[in-house]
């Protein structure tokens, strides 16, 4: 019995160590260098590019094709947002190209800044 346990034991190491090694192997040809990541930490006022696709005044919401929201995670794309503050989509109109600062509030996301440069 206690032969049986032994070799039961090297058996199941020996298998571990193997799958490692197969493991390791197969990530060796990756790159992981971070690419053209930064590792600066957005700061709090970071605004990113954006052109102006559709205010709506009733609601507070515009429509905005954007790059990258770092601060938030999200890539390029065309979405619609709360603005904070209704007052701040008053000078903005369809084609305006605006630099704006997006963030998760409550839930929602909002734009919290919106300049037209």
């Amino acid at each position: 019995m206690k032969k049986f346990v032994t070799v039961t034991a090297v058996f199941c190491a020996a298998l571990t160590l193997a799958s490692v090694a197969v493991a390791a192997d197969e990530m060796a040809g990756m790159k992981m260098d971070n690419g053209a990541m930064s590792t600066a930490k957005p700061g709090k006022s970071q605004l990113t590019d954006a052109v102006v696709k559709k205010v709506d005044p009733s609601t507070g919401m515009v429509t905005l094709q954007h790059g990258a929201l770092t601060n938030i995670g999200m890539s390029a794309m065309t979405m619609a947002y709360k603005a904070e503050d209704a007052a701040m989509i008053a000078h903005v109109k369809e084609g305006d190209k605006v630099k704006v600062r997006v963030e998760d509030v409550n839930g929602t996301l909002t734009i919290v800044k919106l300049e037209k440069p």
